[in-house]
């Protein structure tokens, strides 16, 4: 099966294609005939609970673990065979950073550049310093890494995944075990790092914040099984259903049900004349707000509020996490 992505009517080869990808450990089958693609340039989340599969997955895709049925290529190169040339095109922060702490930020990024076969020094060195640089690590060069925080040591780690500009990088659990100011400031550097390096990124992760505010598609899996791929809105809207648009009125009257009625997409339309707010159904929450939102004011509706009602993605992954168990 040839895996094709549309994009503005052009047909584009994935930069990852994954075919039945499989992985056994004995009797144990920890990655079970998944199938995804990822485009060029993409933020593309991998999610699921712990256990499911996520990091054997990425382990695959990296060329550091041999799968043991179906097939997946990197960049066109076949993940088993061409495992080395995987491994030059990749860069992979593995849930624990495997940094080593007797050494400087500094050191460590040019023991790992140079373990990635940048030896030229100037190249190596420009490299480097961008990287500590674009981290905010720059101050800190200087110092060991036993003297860092988690956060600085993630970041440490990012960057030391980075130092020989790949184009595509995989991130397993970045955001794990840090305080909330510090995964904010992972995720604003992925995001980031996305727009600033052009790289297509897999985000391995079960904090669903990372992933709706990172991602454009997303993957859930669970005991190594694919659940479901498609964008966060798709998956909210899966499990949500119909849209629902909340507006609330200084008063509700007879005239103003009916002027939201009458715009088009209008399902149902509810009524709480304790709240004075209107529930109302619509087909899409994007095209239909605005429109009710013109025919109440032009009926003489004073409106105090107006919300999209929607569930959100940590809502969807858990009740499709749950309808897959059963």
């Amino acid at each position: 099966m040839q895996n094709l992505l549309e994009k503005q009517g052009e047909q584009v080869v994935p930069i990852i294609e994954v075919e039945n990808l499989t992985k056994k450990f004995g009797s144990f089958v920890a990655v079970n005939q998944l199938n995804f693609s990822i485009e060029e340039g993409e933020v593309f989340g991998l999610l699921g609970p712990n256990g499911a599969g996520k990091t054997t997955t990425v382990r695959m895709l990296a060329g550091l673990l041999s799968s043991s049925g179906g097939s997946a290529k990197v960049k066109g190169y076949v993940i088993n065979s061409e495992s080395l040339k995987v491994r030059e095109t990749v860069g992979i922060l593995t849930e624990n950073p495997s940094l080593y702490e007797k050494l400087t930020a500094y050191e460590n990024m040019d023991f790992f550049a140079q373990a990635y076969g940048l030896t030229e020094s100037a190249p190596k060195t420009k490299r480097i310093h961008e990287m500590l640089q674009f981290f905010g690590l720059w101050e800190r060069r200087n110092d060991k890494v036993a003297t860092f925080s988690k956060g600085m040591k993630q970041k440490l780690a990012i960057a030391r995944a980075l130092v020989h500009k790949p184009s595509i990088i995989f991130l397993d659990e970045p955001t794990s075990g840090l305080d909330p100011e510090s995964s904010k400031e992972v995720r604003d550097l992925v995001a980031k790092l996305s727009r600033h390096e052009k790289s297509t990124i897999l985000l391995c992760t079960h904090h669903l914040e990372d992933a709706e505010k990172l991602c454009s598609r997303v993957m859930i899996i669970n005991k190594g099984t694919n659940v479901i791929v498609g964008t966060p809105d798709a998956l909210r809207n899966k499990i949500s259903g119909t849209p629902t648009v909340e507006v609330t009125l200084e008063s509700v009257s007879s005239k103003l049900v009916e002027a939201t009625k009458h715009v088009r997409g209008v399902k149902q339309v509810t009524v709480d004349e304790e709240s004075h707010k209107l529930t109302v159904t619509v087909d899409d929450s994007l095209s239909c707000t605005p429109k009710i939102v013109k025919n109440l004011v032009e009926a003489e509706g004073l409106i105090l509020g107006v919300k999209v009602v929607r569930a959100s993605l940590e809502e969807a992954y858990l009740k499709l996490i749950k309808e897959e168990q059963k």
